[in-house]
């Protein structure tokens, strides 16, 4: 299902921040990355945009049934201990060269978790061109370190469904500018404040005095020294787009992969090959040959 979660359903993760890595973590509920309990964070908070987070998208029947299809075709060695299946065209992205190759579609399996995708609001009119299965093992050291998906190519939004185990996705960004940190509280239902509220406080930490009205000023960080966890169960649906697509690299990083996972990710079409794009025909080609969901892996 794709209707969001009520907030009382949402965890708002907090783990340790180890090997200077993920010393925020994201709130699905309210939209934020707020500071790790055990990082200098702790306490402070900053609105996360271009993040949507669906549970249990699909039923562990379901997740079997694709599971056991995927696993009829071979997995082919990929790169840092993954291994992958593309259901997509030949693309060379230094030349910026494309062509559908041996391309027959999306696989049959595929075309219901498309079809539950419309009921996400912010994946309307999202037409998938490409898919890419990873399968990750704790064995095989399996990881993707920090990186941006192409953008010649793909379009906006990098949807991702998360399989077999949970994980965690981390973000970092390489942007010289600085993230403005805002003071949270904790209301008596646990909810985080919003940013405009963090200002004022009923209480100073410092003061040594309870029932006191204070001002915290908001905190200034270097981009670089912030990083940030978006913890994603078992047979969720990640969309990244906005910031969390061009601003903020993302990762997989080996000490989370517990157990076998595999991620389905799908793109979508960038404007220079959809309706009044430069090569708008070729996408049109591509799409049909997608969404036929005929196709065996490339």
């Amino acid at each position: 299902m794709c209707t969001r979660i009520p907030y009382r359903q949402f965890s708002c993760w907090s783990i340790k921040a180890a090997g200077g890595e993920d010393n925020f973590t994201y709130c699905p509920a309210t939209g934020l990355a707020k500071g790790n309990e055990h990082s200098e964070f702790a306490g402070w908070a900053f609105p996360f945009p271009g993040v949507f987070l669906a549970e249990e998208f699909i039923s562990e029947d379901e997740e079997s049934e694709i599971v056991e299809l995927m696993d009829q075709d071979d997995w082919k060695p990929s790169q840092s201990g993954r291994k992958k299946q593309d259901y997509g065209p030949k693309v060379n992205f230094k030349k910026q060269r494309l062509k559908a190759g041996s391309f027959s579609g999306l696989p049959s399996f595929s075309k219901k978790i498309v079809a539950q995708m419309k009921a996400c609001s912010v994946l309307g009119g999202f037409l998938p061109v490409e898919q890419c299965n990873l399968d990750y093992m704790p064995e095989r050291g399996s990881a993707i370190d920090p990186h941006f998906d192409d953008w010649w190519l793909w379009g906006e939004r990098l949807v991702s469904l998360n399989l077999l185990s949970k994980t965690v996705l981390s973000m970092s960004c390489d942007s010289e500018d600085s993230i403005q940190l805002f003071p949270t509280f904790s209301k008596e239902n646990g909810e985080l404040s919003p940013p405009g509220s963090f200002t004022q406080t009923s209480a100073c930490k410092n003061s040594g005095e309870e029932g006191i009205d204070c001002i915290l000023s908001p905190r200034l960080v270097p981009s670089k020294e912030v990083t940030v966890a978006i913890h994603l169960p078992r047979r969720s649906l990640v969309v990244l787009y906005g910031d969390a697509r061009y601003t903020w690299k993302h990762a997989i990083y080996r000490k989370h992969i517990e157990h076998r996972r595999i991620c389905v990710t799908f793109r979508e079409l960038s404007a220079e090959f959809s309706a009044g794009g430069r090569h708008e025909e070729l996408g049109k080609e591509l799409l049909e040959i997608a969404l036929s969901f005929q196709g065996r892996p490339v």
